[in-house]
C-alpha cells in the first residue's frame, strides 16, 4: 500500500484522539478524508473545519464512493454496521496501530511509551527537535498547545510516535530510537495480570527497538543494563539534579554521561514531567540537537490540552484540568499543585474511566483521591466497555479516607460548585468530564 496515493480514506472512530491525529497526516497529504464517531465532541468539530466529513449515527449510506482505504479503531465493536459494510465488500480495513506502523516504517521512528508520560514526552521531543532545527513530523496522544494539533506533517527522516500500549498496539513500530517511562498495570482487559503487562508488552516492545533505548531507573532490573540507558530524577545514567522550584518554573541541571546543562527551565509543573523532560533532553542531544536550542525549547514548551492545563489562574482562583486516569497519575497532578500551591485548599472533581479499571485499581484511586482536600466523585465513563455488576464510583468512595467526600452524578455537579469556596479546583479523568470545563470556568469568572 503505497500511503501517499490514497485518495479517499474512511475513519471509523474519527474522533479518538490517536485516530484524529492520523486524519490530520492524511488530510495534509491531500486525501479527502471522511469518519464515523459516536458524539460530536470540540475535537470532531475542529476537523470539520480542517475539511473532513464527520457524522454521528450508523448509517452506510452517509460512506462515500471510492474509498481507498478504512482506519478502524478496535473501541469501535467490531459488529458495527460500517465496519461490516466494508468488510463485506473486501475494501481494505486496518487497525490504527497497521497504519501508523506502515507510515512510520520508512523513516526513522522514534517511539515513546509507558503507563505513563508518553504524551507529555513525545510531544516535548517533537517540540525539542523542532527547535533545534529538526524538521520532525509527531504522532501525539494530545494536542500539544504550541501547535494546537496532535499531529505535525514534518518533512525530515525524523517521526516521533506516542506509543500506545493498549491490544499490543505499539508492537506494530519499530523504532531506531524508544523511550519506556513507565510499566504500571493498566489495560488488564487485554493483559490480564502484571506479568504479561511485562513480558508481552513493554519487554516485547523493547525487542522491537533496533537501537538506542532510555528506561526510567526505576524499571532498569527489567532489563539488561549494558543494552538500555536508564533515565530519571536523582537516579540513572540521565538525570535531573537539584530540582527546585523559582519564580513559577521548575529548575534543574540536566546531566549524562559526557555533558551537563545547569539551570534549565521548565514551565510544567511536578517531579514526573521534569522526568519526562530529562528522556526528551537525552533524545534531542542524540539526534543532535544544540545544549542552546533545548534551554530555549524548554521554556517556550506550553504542554499539552488536558495535561495539568491551567484553565483559570488568578491570585484568588485556580483552576487545572488533567486527563488523569490511573492512580499514579492522579498521586503526580494532586501532587504538583500541593507543591505549586502549599497552604492552599484543593479540591478536586473525579470521574472514572472504565468499568474494569475502576475494579482493577480500586484501592489505588481511594488512595489517592485522600490526597485531596475535598473531592467530588462522579460516575464512571464507561468508553467501550459494559457495566460490571457491583462496580461503581460507590466502591471507591467507600474506601476513601477522606471526611471531606461526595459521590454526585455529572448533571448535578454545576448546582453543587455553587456551595464550595474554591481555591485550588482540580478537574481529572480521561472521559467525558472536559464538557464541565468551559461550563466550570464561566461559573469561576462569574465570581471573580
Amino acid at each position: 500500500m503505497n500511503i501517499n496515493e490514497l485518495r479517499i480514506v474512511y475513519f471509523i472512530g474519527i474522533g479518538g484522539i490517536g485516530m484524529s491525529a492520523l486524519a490530520r497526516y492524511f488530510k495534509g497529504l491531500g486525501a479527502e478524508v471522511h469518519g464515523y464517531d459516536k458524539t460530536e465532541t470540540s475535537l470532531t468539530k475542529k476537523l470539520v473545519e480542517e475539511g473532513m466529513q464527520i457524522h454521528y449515527n450508523e448509517d452506510v449510506s452517509k460512506i462515500p464512493e471510492g474509498v481507498d482505504l478504512v482506519v478502524w479503531t478496535p473501541a469501535v465493536p467490531k459488529e458495527h454496521a460500517e465496519l461490516q459494510y466494508f468488510l463485506k465488500r473486501e475494501i481494505p480495513v486496518k487497525k490504527r496501530s497497521e497504519v501508523l506502523g506502515i507510515i512510520s516504517q520508512n523513516r526513522r521512528c522514534i517511539a515513546l511509551a509507558g503507563t505513563h508520560g508518553k504524551t507529555t514526552t513525545s510531544s516535548l521531543t517533537a517540540h525539542l527537535l523542532r527547535a533545534g532545527g529538526v524538521d520532525a513530523a509527531a504522532f501525539l496522544g494530545g494536542i500539544a498547545q504550541n501547535c494546537q494539533s496532535n499531529c505535525v506533517n514534518g518533512q525530515s527522516d525524523w517521526v516521533v510516535v506516542e506509543a500506545d500500549e493498549y491490544d499490543r498496539s505499539f508492537l506494530r513500530l519499530h523504532p531506531e530510537i524508544g523511550v519506556i517511562s513507565s510499566m504500571d498495570p493498566d489495560h488488564l482487559d487485554i493483559y490480564g495480570d502484571a506479568d504479561s503487562v511485562h513480558d508481552t508488552g513493554y519487554l516485547a516492545f523493547a525487542k522491537q527497538v533496533s537501537g538506542t533505548l532510555y528506561v526510567q531507573h526505576s524499571w532498569i532490573d527489567y532489563f539488561d543494563k549494558t543494552k538500555v540507558r536508564s533515565y530519571g530524577v536523582e537516579g540513572g545514567d540521565y538525570r535531573a539534579e537539584n530540582l527546585r522550584v523559582e519564580d513559577g518554573y521548575f529548575v534543574f541541571d540536566y546531566k549524562n554521561l559526557t555533558q551537563t546543562i545547569d539551570n534549565l527551565q521548565f514551565p510544567m509543573p511536578g517531579r514526573h514531567n521534569v522526568e519526562n523532560a530529562t528522556a526528551a533532553i537525552s533524545i534531542a542531544l542524540q539526534v543532535g540537537v544544540a545544549p542552546e536550542a533545548i534551554r530555549a525549547g524548554l521554556l517556550s514548551f506550553k504542554g499539552i490540552k488536558r495535561r495539568f492545563e491551567f484553565i483559570v489562574r488568578t491570585e484568588k482562583t485556580v483552576y487545572i484540568d488533567d486527563y488523569g486516569h490511573h492512580p499514579t497519575e492522579l498521586r503526580a497532578a494532586i501532587g504538583a499543585a500541593k507543591q505549586l500551591f502549599p497552604n492552599r485548599k484543593v479540591t478536586g472533581i473525579f470521574q472514572p474511566h472504565l468499568y474494569t479499571r475502576t475494579r482493577d485499581f480500586v484501592d489505588g484511586f481511594a488512595e489517592a483521591l485522600d490526597g485531596l482536600d475535598e473531592i467530588l466523585l462522579l460516575d464512571i465513563y464507561p468508553a467501550r466497555e459494559l457495566p460490571i455488576p457491583g462496580v461503581t464510583s460507590e466502591i471507591i468512595f467507600n474506601k476513601m479516607k477522606n471526611p471531606n467526600k461526595k459521590l454526585i452524578i455529572k448533571s448535578n455537579l454545576l448546582n453543587e460548585l455553587k456551595n464550595y469556596d474554591i481555591e485550588i479546583l482540580m478537574t481529572i479523568g480521561a472521559g467525558d468530564i472536559d464538557t464541565l470545563v468551559e461550563p466550570i470556568k464561566k461559573m469561576l469568572d462569574n465570581r471573580q
